[in-house]
C-alpha cells in the first residue's frame, strides 16, 4: 500500500498524467518509425543496404541536432520547440514518403528527406524528464517523489520498444510500411503537441540570461562527461543485446528464431520494467554515485551470466531476473544529470544523453556483429556488452572521481537524503 500510495502522489502532482501518458504517445515514433522507414525504403530500392543507409543517416541526423534542440529549449521553453518539431517532423516523413513514389531515382530525395525527418524528431523526451525535475524541485516540495516519478517515466519508457514494432507489424498487416510510417507521422505530432500545449511545458519559466549555456554547455560541467561515459557503456550494452540475442536465438532453433529473439528481449524488458517499479519506491540512497556504480557492476555481470546459458529457457530466465537492474540504473542515471546540470542547462544535458546513447547503441550492435560472425561468437559478444558497462561502473565507483565530486558539491539545492 506504501508503494502504491507513493506511484498515486506522482500521479496527482499537476500536469502528471499527461506527462506520463500523453508522452508515451508522443513517442511511440521512437520505436516506430525507424523500422517503418527501413521497410518503406526497402520496399522501393529492394536492397536492405540502401535501407540500411536511409537509417543511418535519420539516426545520426537526430543524434547530432537534439543538443541543438535541448539549447534552444532552454532559452525560449520546451513548448516551442516542440511544437515546431512536432509539425516538421511528420512533415519531413510525408516529403520521404512522396519521394519514394519515385523508386530507385529519387534516392538522394529520400536520404534527405530522412536526415530532415531525424534532425525534426521532437525533443520530448529530454523535455520530460527536465519537467520532472522541475515538478520535485526542492522548492516545490515534492522532492521525496523524485526517484518514484523517475522510476515510472523509466519504466514507462520501456513500452515504447516494445509496443513501436508491434504497431508496424500491424500496419503492414492490414496496409502496408506506409501506412506505419504515416501512423508514425500521427502519434508524434498528436501526442508531442498534446504535451506542448500542457500546463506542464506552458508554466516554464526563464532562467536568466547568465544561466544560459554557451560554448559546450554541459559538456564543461564537472562531472557531466564522465556521466557520459556511463551512458555510453549503457549504450553499447543495449545495442549489442539487440544483435547478440538475435543470433543466440538462430543458434539454439530452426523454428522460427525471430519469434524466439522478440520473446527473450521483451522478457528483458519486463524485468526491467518490474525492478524500476520496484526501485522507484526505495527510500533514496544518500551516496546515489555510488549506488549508481553498484548497479552499472550488477548490470554487467548479468552478461557474464548471459554468456554462459545453455538453453533459451536458461536465458530467458536469467534476462528477466537481469533486467531488473536496468530501469533502476537507468532512474539514477537520469536523476544524477538533475543532480549534475545546471537548470538552465538542464534540456540541453538530457539531450546530450539521448544523443550519446543512441550513438553508443549503433556501435554496440556493430561491433556485436563481427564477434559474433568472426571473433568468437555469441558468448564472447556478451562478454563485451558486460565490458563496456563495467567500464562505465569503473568510472562511476570512483570514490573520489568525477561524478562523485560533482554530487557533492552540487549548486542546486537539494534537501537531504538518507538511506
Amino acid at each position: 500500500m506504501a508503494a502504491l500510495r507513493q506511484y498515486l502522489g506522482v500521479w496527482q502532482i499537476p500536469g502528471a498524467p499527461m506527462l506520463l501518458l500523453t508522452g508515451i504517445i508522443g513517442r511511440l515514433g521512437i520505436g516506430m518509425t525507424p523500422l517503418a522507414l527501413l521497410l518503406v525504403v526497402e520496399q522501393v530500392t529492394e536492397r536492405y543496404a540502401l535501407a540500411a543507409v536511409a537509417g543511418g543517416i535519420y539516426a545520426v541526423a537526430g543524434a547530432a541536432l537534439s543538443p541543438v534542440a535541448g539549447r534552444i529549449a532552454d532559452r525560449v521553453g520546451p513548448s516551442p520547440v516542440l511544437l515546431v518539431t512536432a509539425v516538421a517532423h511528420p512533415l519531413a516523413l510525408t516529403g520521404l514518403l512522396l519521394a519514394s513514389r519515385s523508386g530507385e531515382d529519387a534516392l538522394a530525395a529520400i536520404y534527405l528527406a530522412s536526415g530532415v525527418a531525424g534532425a525534426t524528431f521532437p525533443p520530448l523526451t529530454a523535455a520530460i524528464r527536465g519537467a520532472w525535475n522541475e515538478l520535485t524541485s526542492p522548492a516545490s516540495g515534492r522532492y521525496a517523489l523524485r526517484n518514484t516519478a523517475l522510476a515510472a517515466e523509466t519504466s514507462l519508457f520501456e513500452i515504447v520498444f516494445v509496443l513501436g514494432p508491434l504497431l508496424v507489424a500491424g500496419f503492414v498487416l492490414v496496409a502496408d510500411a506506409a501506412a506505419a510510417l504515416i501512423g508514425a507521422a500521427v502519434v508524434t505530432l498528436v501526442g508531442t503537441g498534446a504535451v506542448a500545449l500542457g500546463r506542464v511545458m506552458r508554466g516554464w519559466r526563464p532562467h536568466p540570461r547568465e544561466h544560459h549555456a554557451r560554448g559546450l554547455g554541459p559538456l564543461r560541467v564537472a562531472g557531466f562527461p564522465a556521466l557520459l561515459v556511463c551512458v555510453a557503456g549503457l549504450g553499447i550494452a543495449f545495442g549489442a543485446a539487440g544483435v547478440i540475442v538475435p543470433a543466440y536465438a538462430s543458434g539454439h532453433t530452426t523454428d522460427d528464431p525471430e519469434s524466439l529473439a522478440g520473446l527473450l528481449l521483451a522478457v528483458w524488458g519486463i524485468g526491467s520494467a518490474i525492478g524500476g517499479l520496484w526501485f522507484g519506491v526505495r527510500r533514496p540512497a544518500a551516496n546515489m554515485t555510488r549506488q549508481f556504480a553498484l548497479l552499472l557492476a550488477a548490470l554487467a555481470g548479468t552478461f557474464v551470466i548471459f554468456a554462459v546459458m545453455p538453453t533459451p529457457l536458461a536465458l530467458g530466465v536469467a534476462l528477466i531476473v537481469g533486467g531488473a537492474t536496468i530501469a533502476p540504473a537507468l532512474t539514477l542515471e537520469n536523476t544524477l544529470v538533475g543532480r549534475i546540470a545546471p537548470t538552465g542547462m538542464l534540456n540541453e544535458a538530457y539531450t546530450w544523453v539521448v544523443t550519446i546513447a543512441v550513438a553508443a547503441s549503433a556501435a554496440g550492435g556493430a561491433v556485436a556483429g563481427l564477434i559474433v560472425d568472426h571473433a568468437g561468437g555469441v558468448p564472447w559478444a556478451f562478454l563485451f556488452a558486460g565490458a563496456a558497462v563495467a567500464v562505465g561502473a569503473a568510472v562511476a565507483g570512483l570514490p573520489a572521481g568525477p561524478i562523485a565530486r560533482a554530487e557533492t558539491s552540487a549548486v542546486r539545492a537539494e534537501e537531504p537524503v538518507t538511506v
